[in-house]
């Protein structure tokens, strides 16, 4: 049974010094939650906030959770789209940021040794000086820290050569629910002895251990890279040159697909003229030493189906990267949206685009569609104008995928509080009412996580479960393997006080 308040604030005042615990309801209210859809009727302010220093920080709070019977949120940059961060009423939240020094640079050995705190871009850079680079790349990527990353299984643009941050993770130091230090894993490559906790590990979103160290592979930074900008009248003709590309035998490091109405958003937010030189981008990057040569297979294969080709060393192409990269986080501030993370095999890409197009025509609602084509991961984003909304539906929120994105002009864009849905999903083939403009999203949003599902893939490619995307689990994974789960982290946090309510049912 967790402790009052004030004994449990009394024991952490006990534990740390005042300039690592705070009770501030500003700072309260800033760790409720992450940049997921608000749902304030689940969401509390925590009890107190711990700003961990050390290893010894984490395994004496653990140990007074236990003490204690409060639950632990553990939480990096905040940068988490899927509630995963969010507090609980009676929580504490261990926030990991100032724990943020690399601990080892081993070049030779292709390794990094770091803290969970550290930004993954200030990685890449310490990286870049040894002509390394730590390949996972999410759109925070300037924000987000690799304790987050871990804890997630992070992607970004570079997954579809080189692999999500499950794909570079070697060796992990993790706190358990008792407060003992374990080491998983090794810093080689190779590496089979029982079974691969790691792996494990990371993508739990803090449910079994605290992630304290992070044993990472690097990868040598390419001399050359050739970025390509290919722009289709058609969304679906784009799609299928992602699939052409792979019949060429070329891999890209990035393939970037953006639709029409993300062009205009971003020329908006970002003064450029996208939406004036094609309907769909396909933004492409090769690199290593056979980069202009794998470059110029792909503008011959789009060339061949109708695109509009930048030429090789364009300055410009390099520019749209950094563009691509605020395409999520840029909204219309007289729009409620509404968008998910799914994924599905490539060859069925061309298929669940023409799908989410005719399901927005049928619900009446706007869609944007963002994807990172190259592994078949797409963001697909449902939109009604805020007008068609009553003031109690909607909830304000700077819901951006990366914190660099700049603001909308005048208001930050607004989104779903989910607790004002209807739960039931409406078919509009079936009913006589008109739908009203939540239910048309949510029906969108609903059906754009079944088509996935139905053509073979996934309710969320890298954003993780979080609180927000519990309500699908069950449509994907059957009853046996939800149990086993369950069994799993009955196992590493029998009185589940470790980042309850998320990740699994």
């Amino acid at each position: 049974m967790s402790a009052s308040d004030n004994d449990v604030l009394k024991a952490l005042r006990s534990a740390f010094a005042p300039h690592a615990l705070t009770t501030d309801p500003a700072e309260l209210d800033a760790h409720a939650v992450d940049k997921g859809p608000l749902e304030h009727w689940q969401v509390h302010p925590p009890r107190a906030v711990v700003f961990a220093e050390s290893t010894q920080d984490v395994q004496r709070l653990v140990r007074l959770s236990a003490e204690h019977g409060f639950a632990l949120i553990t939480r990096g940059a905040g940068t988490s789209v899927s509630g995963g961060a969010n507090s609980t009423e009676g929580s504490v939240v261990l926030n990991l940021t100032r724990m943020n020094q690399i601990l080892a640079m081993r070049p030779e050995d292709e390794v990094a040794v770091v803290e969970p705190g550290v930004i993954n871009a200030d990685l890449n850079a310490a990286a870049a000086e040894h002509g390394l680079m730590y390949a996972p790349d999410p759109a925070s990527y300037r924000t987000s820290t690799i304790g987050g990353n871990v804890a997630t299984n992070a992607g970004g643009l570079r997954c579809a050569k080189y692999g999500v941050t499950r794909d570079s993770v070697l060796a992990l130091d993790v706190v358990l629910a008792d407060g003992t230090l374990i080491h998983t894993g090794q810093a080689t490559f190779k590496g089979v002895a029982g079974y691969d906790l790691t792996s494990l590990f990371v993508g739990s979103e803090g449910t079994l251990g605290i992630v304290v160290g992070v044993t990472v592979r690097l990868r040598h930074l390419s001399p050359h890279t050739e970025t390509i900008a290919a722009f289709f009248e058609e969304l679906t003709t784009a799609a299928q040159g992602v699939l052409e590309i792979g019949k060429a035998r070329v891999q890209p490091a990035i393939t970037e697909l953006l639709d029409r109405n993300t062009m205009l958003a971003l020329d908006q937010a970002q003064g450029s003229d996208l939406a004036q030189r094609g309907n769909t981008l396909l933004l492409i990057q090769t690199d290593g030493h056979g980069a202009a040569i794998e470059a110029e297979i792909i503008r011959d294969v789009l060339r061949g189906l109708g695109a509009t080709v930048s030429d090789p060393g364009s300055a410009e192409s390099e520019r749209l990267i950094e563009l691509r990269r605020h395409a999520r986080g840029d909204g219309i501030a007289t729009e409620v949206r509404v968008g998910e993370d799914v994924a599905v095999p490539r060859s069925r890409l061309v298929d669940y685009i023409r799908a989410i197009e005719d399901l927005a025509e049928e619900h009446q609602v706007q869609l944007k569609v963002v994807a990172h084509a190259g592994d078949g991961n797409l963001h697909p984003t449902f939109s009604v104008p805020s007008s068609e909304l009553s003031p109690s539906a909607v909830s304000e929120t700077t819901a951006d995928d990366d914190a660099a994105s700049p603001a909308a002009p005048e208001a930050a864009p607004v989104t779903i509080d989910p607790s004002n849905l209807d739960p039931t999903t409406v078919d509009a083939a079936e009913s006589d009412l008109p739908a009203s403009a939540m239910s048309r999203l949510h029906a969108a949003l609903d059906g754009s996580v079944r088509l996935a599902l139905e053509m073979g893939g996934t309710i969320t490619g890298e954003h993780g479960i979080g609180t927000y995307k519990l309500r699908w689990l069950d449509w994907e994974q059957s009853a046996e393997v939800i149990a086993l789960q369950r069994r799993i982290k009955d196992v590493f946090d029998p009185e589940c006080r470790l980042n309850p309510g998320r990740a699994i049912l």
